[in-house]
């Protein structure tokens, strides 16, 4: 899918400072193959300096996703937020191996900012996914309950009992 809204035409723009509003949704997400999240409502401001041999873009992404929790599977809205610069050169042919600097061939008169809009929002989300009713302790389910249940108890020793091959080490400490 080529995502033509995310196509930016820079050719008849005027050198200096410009601005391009996007509202991202799960439909863009899911296009790219990617089936994790549960929805998508993200509002991403794209600025982009024009120069005279340089394309610079800022792209700043805030809003909301839905995922599924990975202790209770419970879905919830984890905020995201996320910046991303990159710059646009032009070259003898289409370059994109660098995160941050794409070469596009001399001519191009438009650069499609969809992959880079897709790998951003990808990255902001929390690779350990826990529902915020978990970290509270507001949250109540029955996988929780079972969790709480099957954790083992803490081991501790009583302050009088002791492994008796350490109290040998012990004497060193007061033999001097």
């Amino acid at each position: 899918m080529e995502h033509k809204e995310y196509s930016i035409p820079f050719l008849g723009l005027k050198q200096g400072k410009h601005e391009f509003n996007y509202f991202v949704n799960n439909t863009f997400i899911q296009s790219f193959g990617f089936q994790e999240f549960n929805d998508v409502s993200v509002d991403l401001t794209v600025h982009l300096d024009k120069q005279a041999t340089v394309l610079d873009f800022e792209l700043q992404a805030k809003g909301t996703v839905n995922i599924d929790c990975d202790l209770t599977s419970e879905p919830y809205d984890q905020p995201v937020e996320a910046k991303l610069g990159l710059v646009v050169k032009f070259g003898d042919e289409f370059n994109d191996e660098d995160d941050e600097i794409l070469i596009i061939p001399h001519g191009e008169h438009q650069v499609n900012i969809a992959q880079y809009v897709y790998e951003m929002l990808v990255l902001a989300v929390p690779a350990k996914r826990i529902h915020p009713g978990v970290l509270d302790g507001s949250l109540k389910s029955e996988l929780l309950e079972k969790l709480e249940e099957l954790q083992p108890g803490e081991w501790k020793l009583k302050e009088e009992e002791t492994d008796p091959r350490w109290d040998a080490l012990k004497n060193f400490l007061t033999d001097k």
